[in-house]
């Protein structure tokens, strides 16, 4: 586990429904439904550090039926924000199908309150990571997200 406090600014992007029932920059979604890193008890924000990789993700959760309307938010992470990055080489098996490792990190994460972020690399794009927020973290206040811009999907992404 490394971690500190950022050097530097960080963006992170994350894509929703900007009329659905919850706001894109939210962690009930995650608490609805719970990802690899969470379990209802820890509802994080899941957000991707760069556009793409936010898309990609998408894409691979909406098992090809994406919903219309969707928006993207830009979140900036300012310098002095605490991390945490997981190191893949100690978790052997970290990818598998089998999410309980990875659920069991994010939620003594989320509940130790360690970071307001943790940088975890990408199922989809293994050279990228995600960047997972920790709402209930005091260091989140200073975090702040941009006004919701339409998504234009590619339709040879999904079609």
């Amino acid at each position: 586990m490394t971690g500190g406090q950022t050097d530097r600014i960080l963006t992170a992007y994350r894509i929703g429904d900007p009329d659905g029932v919850h706001p894109i920059y939210d962690s009930e979604g995650a608490r609805l439904y719970p990802g690899r890193w969470n379990m209802s008890a820890s509802p994080i924000i899941y957000t991707s550090e760069h556009y793409s990789t936010a898309m990609l993700e998408n894409l691979v959760n909406a098992s090809s039926v994406l919903p219309p309307d969707q928006h993207h938010v830009r979140i900036t992470i300012p310098n002095g924000t605490s991390y945490e990055t997981f190191q893949t080489a100690a978790h052997p098996g970290w990818d598998g199908k089998d999410e309980g490792l990875c659920k069991a990190f994010g939620q003594a994460w989320y509940e130790e309150r360690r970071s307001a972020i943790l940088l975890v690399l990408s199922m989809v794009a293994r050279v990228e990571r995600n960047i997972l927020i920790n709402p209930a973290h005091p260091d989140t206040k200073g975090i702040s997200h941009d006004l919701p811009e339409p998504v234009w999907w590619d339709e040879r992404l999904y079609g």
